[in-house]
C-alpha cells in the first residue's frame, strides 16, 4: 500500500502516484514524464496553459489533456493575437464543437483573456507570470499530500490576473499553471522527473 509518495512504474521507474494512475497510465505517465513542471515560456504557450487550466477546472485533467489537440485546433493554435480577432460567430462555433468543452463561460473568458493580452507588449505575459515563481529552494514534497493546492503567490497571481483583466483564473486555477509551467518543482522526491528538472 502506498504511503502517498513516489511509486515504482511498470518501466522501473519511480513517479509521482496520478503519473501512473491505471485508466489513464499512458496519457498522465507521457504528460508527467515529459511536459508537467517543466518550464514553459512565450506568452501564447502560456495563453494555452491558462485557458487549459481554465477549461480544466470541476473536471479531471484527463479530459482537457484528451481534447489537447482538439482545443489547440479550436483556438488557433492558442495565438493570442488570433483568438482576440475571434467574432460571435467564432464563439457560437466553439459551442458547437466537439473536440473542446463546451462550457458559455470559459470559452466567454477564453476570449476575453485574449483580447486583454493582445493589448500587452510582446513578453508581458510571460515576465507577468514568472515574476511570481516563488524564490529560494523549496524542499521536495516526500508525499501528495505534502503538495499544496494554493499558495501565497498562486493567490498574488490571479489577485493580478484578475487586476488586469483576466477571467476564470482563481488561486487554484493559478497554483495548477505554476506547477504544469514550471514555477514551482511539486514532483515528489522520490520521482525521477524531479532529478530531472533539478
Amino acid at each position: 500500500m502506498s504511503d502517498g509518495g513516489a511509486v515504482l512504474g511498470p518501466d522501473g521507474l519511480a513517479r509521482c502516484p496520478w503519473g501512473l494512475e491505471a485508466e489513464s497510465m499512458a496519457d498522465y505517465r507521457a504528460y508527467h514524464d515529459t511536459e508537467w513542471g517543466v518550464p514553459v515560456r512565450g506568452d501564447d504557450a502560456l495563453f494555452e496553459r491558462i485557458c487549459l487550466e481554465a477549461f480544466q477546472s470541476g473536471l479531471s485533467w484527463l479530459t482537457i489533456l484528451r481534447r489537447r489537440e482538439g482545443f489547440r485546433a479550436a483556438f488557433a493554435g492558442f495565438s493570442i493575437a488570433k483568438v482576440a480577432a475571434f467574432t460571435p460567430a467564432d464563439e457560437e462555433r466553439l459551442l458547437a464543437d466537439p473536440g473542446i468543452i463546451r462550457n458559455r463561460a470559459k470559452i466567454a473568458a477564453a476570449l476575453a483573456n485574449a483580447r486583454v493580452a493582445a493589448g500587452w507588449a510582446p513578453g508581458e505575459l510571460t515576465s507577468l507570470v514568472w515574476s511570481f515563481a516563488p524564490g529560494g529552494a523549496r524542499r521536495a514534497p516526500r508525499t501528495a499530500a505534502e503538495v499544496p493546492a494554493v499558495t501565497p503567490e498562486s493567490t498574488a497571481l490571479a489577485k493580478e490576473l484578475k487586476k488586469r483583466g483576466f477571467r476564470f483564473v482563481g488561486p487554484t486555477t493559478a497554483y495548477a499553471l505554476m506547477q504544469a509551467c514550471g514555477l514551482v518543482n511539486d514532483h515528489l522526491a522520490g520521482c525521477h522527473v524531479r532529478r530531472g528538472l533539478a
